[in-house]
C-alpha cells in the first residue's frame, strides 16, 4: 500500500511525503526508527494500471478460503508438535495449487533463513493482511503461535461467512436486473424497427412515449459497437470513480442512506469492528495499533474515521468508548455501552466478541428476509417498465386500427 503522510523530524522541521508499507503500524514504526514523528497520515489514491499481467494475475490467486484453511491447518501442526518448517512443507506438498505452493516454499525459506513467520507473512503484503500479520506475531511474542493462527482461522472465518452472506443477498436482485437489462436491449434492437416502420407508412401520429422509445431504438440499432463502447466507457470510468477517495466517500455516503441496505451495512461494520478488534485483544495486541488495523479491515471510510478519532482518544489519554458515543448515528449504542462497561472491569475483549456475535446473527437474518423484502418492489420495478413499453408500442397500434 502507498501512503501519504505528514511527519516531524527530531530538529521540529515539518515534511510531507509518500511511501509504501504494508500497514499503517508497519509505517508508524518505520518512521520511529528514523527518529520522526508521524502527524498525519492517509491513504494514497491507487494507480490505475491496465497492463494484462493484471489482469491475468486475477486467475489462480490465493483465496480467502485458501488463508483460512492455511492458519487452521498451520495451527492444528504446531499444536500436535511439528516444526514450524516441517509443517510449511507438508502444506506445500498437499496443495493443489502452484501459487500456494511457491507462497509455502518462499515462507519455508524464510523461516530457514532464521526470520519469523510473521516477518516471512508480512513479505507478501498483497497476500495477507496486516490483522494476519499481526495476530501471528502476538502469538509468536506470547508463545501461543498455534492458538493465534487458529484464531486468526476463526476470525476469518467469521468475515468471510459474513461477507458472503452480504453479498449472496444482492445475487438475486442483480441477476433479475441484469437479465431485464439484456431483454430491453434486444426488444430495441430487433423488436422495435419492425413496428416504427409500419407506423412510418401508416403516418401515424405517436405520442411522446413512443417516440423515446423509437429514438433510443434507433440510436442502439444504427450505433450497436458504439453502444457498447459507451457501456465498457461508463463501466471504466465508474470503477475508477469509485477509486478515487471522493468516489468512495460518494458511495459509502450512499450505501448508509439506502432504504433497506443501510442497515445491514450499519450492522455488518458494527459486526466487523467488534469481532475484529476483540480479536487483536485478545493476542495482546496493543490497543492503538488494534484500532489501526481493524480501520483497514473496514471498507467504509465513516466507520475508518471513526477508529481513527478513537485511536487519537486512546493516545491523549481518553476512554474509547467515549468516541462511539458521539456517533450513535453509525456505531450503535448498545456496542459503546457494552465497550464502556469492557473499560470498566478489564474485559473490553469478552464484551466486543458478544457485541460482534450479536450483529453476526443479526446480519445473517437480515440477509435471509432481504430477499423477501425486495422481491415486492422488483415486481413493481419490472411492472412498471413493461407497462411503459407496452403503453408506448400499443397505443399508436390502437390509434392506426380506429382510423382504419
Amino acid at each position: 500500500m502507498r501512503f501519504k503522510f505528514k511527519a516531524q523530524k527530531a530538529n521540529g522541521e515539518v515534511y510531507e511525503a509518500e511511501r509504501e508499507a504494508p500497514d499503517k503500524f508497519t509505517l508508524y514504526r518505520d518512521l520511529r526508527k528514523e527518529g520522526d514523528v508521524v502527524l498525519a497520515t492517509a491513504e494514497a489514491a491507487p494507480k490505475i494500471s491496465w497492463s494484462v499481467m493484471n489482469y491475468l494475475k486475477f486467475f489462480g490467486r490465493i483465496t480467502t478460503r485458501d488463508k483460512i484453511v492455511l492458519a487452521r491447518n498451520l495451527g492444528s501442526m504446531l499444536e500436535a508438535g511439528l516444526p514450524l518448517s516441517r509443517a510449511l512443507t507438508v502444506l506445500e506438498r498437499q496443495s493443489k495449487k502452484k501459487k500456494l505452493k511457491e507462497l509455502f516454499s518462499d515462507l519455508n525459506d524464510s523461516i530457514k533463513k532464521g526470520q519469523s513467520l510473521s516477518d516471512g507473512l508480512a513479505g507478501f503484503p498483497g497476500v495477507f493482511s496486516s490483522l494476519f500479520v499481526s495476530m501471528v506475531k502476538a502469538g509468536e511474542e506470547s508463545g501461543g503461535l498455534s492458538g493465534s493462527l487458529k484464531a486468526v482461522g476463526f476470525q476469518m472465518n467469521i468475515l468471510y461467512e459474513l461477507e458472503r452472506k452480504v453479498r449472496g443477498a444482492m445475487v438475486y436482485p442483480a441477476i433479475i436486473l441484469s437479465v431485464m437489462l439484456v431483454i430491453g436491449g434486444l426488444l430495441l434492437i430487433y423488436v422495435v424497427p419492425t413496428l416504427t416502420a409500419t407506423f412510418k407508412e401508416l403516418h401515424s401520429e405517436l405520442p411522446i412515449s413512443t417516440k423515446v422509445v423509437i429514438a433510443v431504438s434507433d440510436f442502439l440499432h444504427g450505433h450497436i459497437f458504439s453502444s457498447i463502447g459507451l457501456l465498457a466507457l461508463s463501466i471504466v470510468l465508474l470503477y475508477a470513480f469509485a477509486k478515487n477517495r471522493f468516489g468512495r466517500r460518494f458511495f459509502d455516503f450512499a450505501l448508509l442512506h439506502t432504504p433497506l441496505i443501510s442497515t445491514i451495512v450499519r450492522e455488518s461494520n458494527t459486526a466487523r469492528t467488534a469481532r475484529t478488534l476483540s480479536s487483536l485483544l485478545s493476542a495482546g495486541v496493543p490497543v492503538t495499533s488494534a484500532l489501526t488495523i481493524t480501520g483497514e479491515v473496514l471498507q467504509n471510510s465513516y466507520y475508518k474515521e471513526i477508529l481513527r478519532l478513537a485511536e487519537a482518544a486512546i493516545e491523549k489519554g481518553s476512554v474509547m468508548s467515549a468516541v462511539f458515543m458521539e456517533h450513535d448515528d453509525l456505531y450503535p449504542v448498545f456496542l459503546s455501552e457494552m465497550l464502556a462497561v469492557g473499560e470498566e472491569t478489564g474485559k473490553i475483549s469478552e464484551m466486543l466478541a458478544s457485541v460482534g456475535a450479536f450483529y453476526e446473527d443479526e446480519v445473517a437474518q437480515k440477509t435471509k428476509d432481504m430477499s423477501t423484502v425486495i422481491e415486492p418492489f422488483l415486481m413493481v420495478f419490472i411492472g412498471a417498465v413493461v407497462g411503459f413499453f407496452a403503453v408506448a408500442m400499443i397505443t399508436p397500434m390502437y390509434s392506426v386500427l380506429n382510423n382504419v
